[in-house]
């Protein structure tokens, strides 16, 4: 069977909940992982997502900021949350797919919204980006996320850095920017290395291609000539489905949509 789990920075469900439809009913995957809902859970659109098919819901959210959300077709065994820094900021859930969603095998999913980092990329002046680095060092401690050699696992997510020279429209000139400066890349590819996660993405669109999530708000009305995005979201598995991820796409022209998230979908399709 194929699988499909998409992942979306949706900068505010309630705000984006007709683009978020319409994407479900284009696309149809059979997750998708949202992150930065800004919606706290009694207020999630539950009822509009059920009318659409994804009847299995799992939120972590709060009023205004962050929040994450797997919203599912099939039925998931359970789903977990974990803190990081010592804060409640609701930014990672996981569910477990298994027997209910007709799998012999379990796969589980981890869904993450990593902190933005603010703009100064000093942690002894900026308390964003010492919390990012925080949040990054745990991560990769966590023992959560080292998944064994035959455990399938897929994590995704708005990790919010682009770690590779062409996941940025300038490396030259984004290399003193937060969020492709040379501690973040080095904290997140340690994160990804020390689980031994295989970064999808660059499986099946090798560098130097450039490859791109997301797209300023400052550049709203010429994005698309000036290019200039990064790649902040992420697509990892775990060893176990390291060939069983068939075709990655990334929804380009979600970006142009009216009133738009600054980061556009990417669904991957995993033969199980």
């Amino acid at each position: 069977m194929s699988l499909k789990i998409s992942t979306w920075n949706i900068n505010s469900v309630r705000l984006r909940i007709d683009l978020v439809a319409k994407f479900l009913k284009s696309v149809r995957p059979d997750v998708l992982c949202l992150q930065e809902t800004k919606c706290p859970d009694d207020a999630f659109p539950i009822k509009r997502l059920k009318r659409l098919g994804y009847e299995h819901v799992a939120m972590n959210g709060q009023k205004g900021y962050h929040g994450v959300a797997v919203l599912s077709r099939v039925p998931f065994e359970r789903f977990d949350v974990h803190s990081f820094c010592g804060k409640t900021d609701c930014r990672h859930i996981s569910i477990v797919l298994g027997e209910k969603a007709g799998l012999r095998d379990p796969l589980t999913v981890h869904n993450f919204y990593v902190p933005a980092g603010g703009d100064e990329p000093d942690p002894e002046i900026n308390v964003k980006f010492r919390h990012k680095l925080d949040f990054l060092d745990e991560m990769r401690a966590h023992q959560s996320l080292h998944p064994q050699k035959a455990q399938r696992s897929i994590l995704v997510g708005d990790l919010n850095v682009a770690p590779l020279e062409h996941d940025v429209w300038s490396h030259k000139q984004m290399v003193k920017v937060v969020s492709h400066t040379p501690i973040e890349c080095e904290k997140l590819n340690a994160i990804r290395s020390t689980g031994n996660w295989i970064d999808n993405m660059r499986v099946h669109t090798p560098e130097p291609e450039k490859l791109y999530t997301w797209w300023s708000y400052r550049a709203m009305d010429n994005w698309k000539a000036a290019d200039r995005g990064r790649r902040l979201d992420h697509v990892w598995t775990s060893d176990a489905l390291t060939d069983r991820v068939s075709n990655i796409q990334i929804a380009k022209n979600y970006r142009g949509a009216e009133r738009p998230s600054d980061h556009v979908p990417v669904t991957a399709t995993i033969e199980l």
